[in-house]
């Protein structure tokens, strides 16, 4: 369970990962973590933030966000604001992002970590995400609400994610633990 800045530094000290950059970016996780405010989306260079990766009750679809300011295909996601339950932050993204209610997880465990960039707008700086992601189910049927952080929300079939994405290594990362996950049941 991540619930608290320790059990985050204790899950990501313990977090393995067949896919080297995810390993590369335990070292500065873990030094972000030593900073006081790193919960906060005003602490620069970067800051924690949580993400939901929703997938469908066949294991072939995740529901994706056409995220307003970005522009591109992502998966629900936001920033802690100084919430240090970081599965918490993910659950709440999704739900607020979505309009799903009905959201379940097969556990608490850290599904991938990422660390991006987010381009600089008039208002704040070019900075980091450093992005703890979490699995989630949901129902293909149950009805999405398009929010004003969106342009749009859909199911994405798996197979379809490079196009939708522009091949996004994190993306494409997260659907190849998808598969694996489906081809293991």
């Amino acid at each position: 369970m991540v619930n608290s800045r320790q059990s985050l530094i204790e899950a990501i000290t313990a977090y393995q990962s067949s896919f080297a950059e995810e390993i590369s970016f335990r070292k500065p996780f873990l030094e972000l973590l030593n900073h006081p405010r790193c919960y906060h989306r005003d602490h620069l260079p970067g800051h924690i933030t949580g993400s939901a990766w929703i997938i469908d009750e066949s294991g072939q679809f995740i529901l994706l966000t056409h995220h307003a300011k970005l522009n591109r295909w992502l998966q629900p996601g936001g920033h802690a604001d100084g919430d240090e339950d970081v599965f918490a932050v993910a659950l709440r993204e999704a739900e607020e992002e979505t309009g799903l209610s009905n959201i379940a997880f097969p556990n608490r465990d850290i599904f991938d970590i990422d660390i991006h960039t987010i381009p600089a707008r008039k208002d704040f700086p070019e900075h980091l995400h450093f992005d703890v992601r979490f699995c989630f189910l949901a129902t293909r049927n149950a009805a999405l609400t398009v929010t004003s952080e969106s342009k749009d929300l859909k199911w994405i079939a798996l197979h379809e994610l490079p196009v939708y994405t522009e091949a996004n290594s994190s993306i494409l990362r997260m659907c190849q633990k998808s598969l694996a996950t489906a081809h293991q049941q």
